[in-house]
């Protein structure tokens, strides 16, 4: 039985769910400042404020107020937790965030160093994404969401562990930078279920998991 069928089978179960923002051209790198994230010379950060607008601003908080959880990159982790640990958390999504249980799963070598304790509810739980995820999916009923697309997300789907999209395209075009997804994944298809188009250009899309579409694993190749 393979992980995906394996993880079907447990009824109810949480499901993954993915909030990014990106570029036309795919970018998903440092959308929110300057100097959220540099690496490779990406000079052109920051390329949400200008669009964003209440349609976004509520999706978002939609995103974070309906979440049960939170899984991050470690990356990710370094970034929000920077931004948001110290954040007035009389805002309700601030306070969400703070609240809810907040996983850290990283390949990176250095991902245990990471301390936790940082921001309230966070925890390490390793660096093996199909069972850490499939692990928490199984313990919880609600909602796990990732906020970006790094490597954990491209790990996400590189594993078929995605239930939903939810994606923030904006009227940019960057020419460089980090991508949402790289070779390394397969088939998936995805049903729309929400659209919108903000006053600024922002596209603003839901795409649900088909019930149908959960991607075989290939056999592995003879010796």
């Amino acid at each position: 039985m393979t992980l995906g069928s394996a993880r079907d089978a447990v009824a109810p179960r949480g499901r993954v769910v993915v909030v990014s923002f990106v570029s036309i051209d795919g970018v998903v790198q440092a959308p929110l400042s300057p100097d959220e994230d540099r690496e490779g010379g990406f000079a052109h950060g920051g390329w949400v404020p200008p669009y964003s607008d209440s349609v976004v601003d509520e999706f978002m908080a939609e995103s974070t107020l309906g979440a049960s959880g939170m899984l991050l990159g470690r990356r990710s982790f370094e970034i929000l937790s920077a931004g948001w640990s110290g954040a007035d958390d009389s805002v309700p999504p601030v306070a969400a965030m703070r609240r809810m249980p907040k996983y850290v799963i990283s390949s990176a070598p250095d991902v245990r160093s990471l301390d936790a304790r940082r921001w309230e509810n966070s925890s390490v739980i390793g660096h093996d994404v199909p069972s850490a995820v499939g692990d928490l999916t199984a313990g919880t009923h609600g909602d796990l969401v990732v906020f970006g697309a790094g490597r954990l997300v491209r790990g996400l789907a590189e594993h078929d562990l995605v239930d939903e999209y939810r994606l923030l395209i904006f009227p940019v075009v960057l020419g460089a930078g980090k991508r949402m997804f790289d070779d390394h994944g397969h088939l998936a298809q995805f049903a729309l279920t929400h659209s919108a188009i903000t006053s600024r250009g922002v596209v603003v899309l839901t795409y649900v998991r088909a019930q149908t579409s959960k991607s075989p694993i290939p056999p592995a190749a003879p010796d």
